[in-house]
C-alpha cells in the first residue's frame, strides 16, 4: 500500500492540473470556452484536483508560503463540488486566464524550496 502523498507530491498535482487546463484551453477564447461542454468540465475537474490537493498541504508549509491563497483555492474547490448547477463560467474563465498563471509559477517557486 502506498503512503499518502506529501506535500511536493500535492504541489505538483497543482502543476499538472494547472498545465492541462492550459492545454485544454490554448488558442481560444471566452466564446469557444463557453460554447464547448467538455473543455468546459474538464476544466473545472481540473481546478477541483487543484482545491483537493491544496487542501492537503501541510499548514506548515501553507504557513510559510502565506502568499498563496490557500484558503481561496480550496474554496473554490468547494464551490464547484457543491454549487455546479450554478456555475459561473465566465469567471471561471477568468480564473483560467489571470489566476491559473500566477498560481503556477508560485507553486514552483515553492517547489524549488522544498527538500
Amino acid at each position: 500500500m502506498k503512503g499518502k502523498p506529501g506535500d511536493r507530491q500535492r504541489l505538483l498535482h497543482i502543476i499538472e492540473a494547472v498545465e492541462e487546463i492550459q492545454t485544454y484551453t490554448s488558442n481560444t477564447d471566452i466564446k469557444d470556452f463557453l460554447s464547448n461542454s467538455m473543455m468546459r468540465f474538464a476544466s473545472v475537474k481540473q481546478i477541483e484536483i487543484i482545491g483537493e490537493a491544496a487542501n492537503y498541504i501541510t499548514p506548515e508549509t501553507k504557513a510559510k508560503f502565506s502568499d498563496l491563497e490557500w484558503s481561496s483555492i480550496i474554496g473554490m474547490r468547494h464551490i464547484l463540488v457543491h454549487e455546479y448547477f450554478g456555475m459561473d463560467f465566465e469567471l471561471i474563465w477568468q480564473v483560467i486566464i489571470g489566476d491559473l498563471p500566477v498560481l503556477k509559477e508560485k507553486v514552483l517557486l515553492v517547489l524549488n524550496t522544498l527538500p
